[in-house]
């Protein structure tokens, strides 16, 4: 791996924080139940998963939590691939 590519812990933790951005972005902290972001970066293959339990509010349904969590990993995705592309 070339210096100036970043290490693995550098993408795992960009994809990890651009998640939880998301994520956070979409709902208050108090409002969600359970979070858990997973990445794992190996051979140069990202894999990003993303679980959201967040109780529906009968007077403020929000977002639905599924397509947020797909957001969230493709922002994931977004943000790693951004990460490669300023190392170039």
């Amino acid at each position: 791996m070339p210096a100036d590519e970043p290490t693995d812990d550098e993408v795992v933790q960009t994809a990890s924080d651009a998640a939880e951005g998301l994520i956070f972005s979409r709902y208050k902290q108090s409002s969600v139940r359970d979070c858990d972001v997973t990445v794992t970066f190996e051979d140069g293959v990202l894999e990003v998963d993303v679980y959201l339990n967040v109780p529906e509010a009968e007077d403020d349904p929000g977002p639905d939590p599924e397509q947020v969590a797909d957001a969230a990993a493709r922002t994931a995705r977004e943000a790693v691939d951004e990460l490669f592309e300023e190392s170039t």
